[in-house]
């Protein structure tokens, strides 16, 4: 086990068990490793918490909770770098921003796409289409 200092506090985490993004996340090319942190809370939201860089964590969610038509399939591009086949599972998770004003938005138009069984993630652009990087939640 090992400990970083976050904005959380201290942490422990397994180095086993890190979410790793080959790629870094869009615009945070250098964060390659998280950890996951566990929900205090019960809800559709959950943390990610940079090892690379520990002052920084974002808030993800499943989008299909808010958004049950929203649907993003990996090419074979994205299954290689998450090392999967057609087989495999693989996630759509969203970016949650949440500003000042309380009005959440979820990033939709680059959604996270995640192996469980390779412990890898990817942040793509969807280059076709109507979603949005700021889509806010619906009423």
């Amino acid at each position: 086990m090992k400990t970083i200092q976050t904005r959380f506090g201290e942490v422990e985490y397994d180095p086993e068990n890190l979410l790793y993004f080959p790629a870094g996340m869009i615009g945070f090319p250098t964060l390659h490793e998280f950890i996951v942190m566990p929900n205090k809370k019960e809800g559709p939201l959950f943390w990610i918490q940079s090892v690379d860089e520990p002052e920084i964590a974002f808030v993800l969610t499943d989008p299909s909770n808010f958004f049950p038509k929203y649907h993003v399939a990996p090419d074979e591009s994205e299954k290689n770098s998450l090392n999967i086949t057609a087989d495999d599972d693989c996630y759509i998770l969203s970016v949650v921003t949440v500003p000042p004003d309380q009005k959440i938005t979820l990033n939709l138009a680059a959604p996270i796409l995640f192996s469980p069984k390779t412990n890898r993630a990817i942040q793509t652009i969807l280059e076709h289409g109507d979603y949005k990087s700021k889509t806010p939640l619906p009423s």
